[in-house]
């Protein structure tokens, strides 16, 4: 299993006002000054789901079939959304809270998920290893955690060039299994539109474990001494996962006994969201839909989206399409981004400045 997990790397950098109809209404109190980041007063073009195609779109695999194309594009715009509007806004006002200091965020996965690694197994590991983290930081910091998995969507590679040479071969650089495969033969390395129609079949069957996982009673706090994997179970870092778990099963024993029920849903599920790299924009478009309750557009291959560095430039078509969606974004950046760069950044992807809406990556 591959995990890696990136909570430490995570910073929310959402405005402390404006926006205030979705903060909770506990966190409509007095609050400390904001900086301006001064948003220009120009109206903003007029946004769309496909406006993205008028930017400069980076990291875009190029395909032999534009009708091969439209037709996985044509299955992706009737299936199913893999997440519902009302789940992102929940996981958007548990980030409104984190940007108040009344929690932290914990998100970790896979670099890329794979067809060929996906089994139940894994994604169960996965997430068991998510819970002790989570309950290690709730634990240490007295403060929830919101639990992000980078999975169920993960499968885009950027590239830092089109192709790759190996032993004077030159072939298609391998951009992740929604694109092309692996092998490094020219039929694999062939960009493959039908491969987003089976990603997203994957992301849906992923979904639906993590939802077992997280509400079907694998979550139950009673159940914590069953998360400790096989590969830590004789570690010192197991061993000290075991004697946190007795002090919170002291804590629940402590609870019973004092009438509190501990079978309620607070101690048996978890809200447990995913999140992936905006990248393949076709894909994104297909799944964003209009919530029929606010009439807003959210992207329902996930909770939360990021763009990523090399995506992110000021003009990019993928600040543009994120820019009208309503789901928590993210944005990765480096000491190659300038300060004038990140606010221009932040004012594009959060005119409004609403709290919880950006994650600075």
């Amino acid at each position: 299993m591959r995990l890696s997990a990136t909570s430490a790397a995570i910073f929310l950098a959402s405005g402390l006002t404006g926006g205030a109809a979705f903060v909770p209404s506990s966190l409509n109190g007095p609050r400390s000054a904001a900086t301006s980041l001064n948003v220009a007063s120009a109206p903003p073009k007029v946004w769309s789901p496909s406006s993205w195609k008028d930017a400069v779109a980076k990291q875009m695999p190029i395909y032999d079939s534009q009708e091969d194309v439209d037709k996985a594009i044509a299955k992706l715009d009737k299936v199913a959304p893999l997440v519902f509007a009302g789940e992102v806004r929940s996981l958007h006002e548990k980030l409104a809270r984190v940007s108040q200091g009344q929690g932290f965020v914990l998100m970790g996965g896979d670099c890329a998920e794979s067809f060929k690694e996906f089994n139940v197994n894994h994604v169960r590991d996965t997430f068991q290893v998510m819970m002790q983290m989570a309950l290690v930081m709730t634990f240490g910091s007295s403060m929830p955690v919101v639990k992000i998995g980078r999975m169920a969507g993960q499968f885009a590679k950027p590239r830092s060039a089109p192709d790759e040479t190996i032993d004077g071969v030159t072939l298609p650089s391998y951009r992740g299994d929604n694109v092309n495969k692996e092998e490094f033969t020219p039929e694999a390395r062939r960009n493959d539109p039908n491969l987003m129609v089976d990603a997203y079949y994957q992301s849906a069957q992923t979904l639906n474990i993590l939802r077992a996982f997280s509400t079907g009673g694998f979550a139950d706090m009673s159940r914590l001494q069953a998360w400790n994997l096989d590969f830590v179970e004789t570690t010192p870092e197991g061993s000290r996962y075991r004697e946190l778990a007795a002090k919170v099963d002291e804590s629940l024993r402590f609870m019973k006994a004092i009438g509190i029920d501990t079978s309620k849903p607070d101690f048996t599920t978890v809200d447990f969201y995913v999140a992936h790299e905006c990248l393949l924009l076709p894909y994104e478009q297909a799944l964003t839909r209009q919530d029929s309750i606010t009439n807003d557009w959210y992207d329902c291959s996930a909770h939360m989206v990021w763009v990523g560095e090399r995506t992110r430039d000021l003009d990019s078509a993928h600040l543009e399409f994120t820019r009208g969606v309503g789901n928590p974004l993210g944005v990765k950046i480096s000491d190659k981004c300038t300060p004038q760069e990140l606010i221009t950044t932040i004012e594009t992807m959060n005119p409004q400045n609403i709290p919880g809406k950006i994650t600075i990556i």
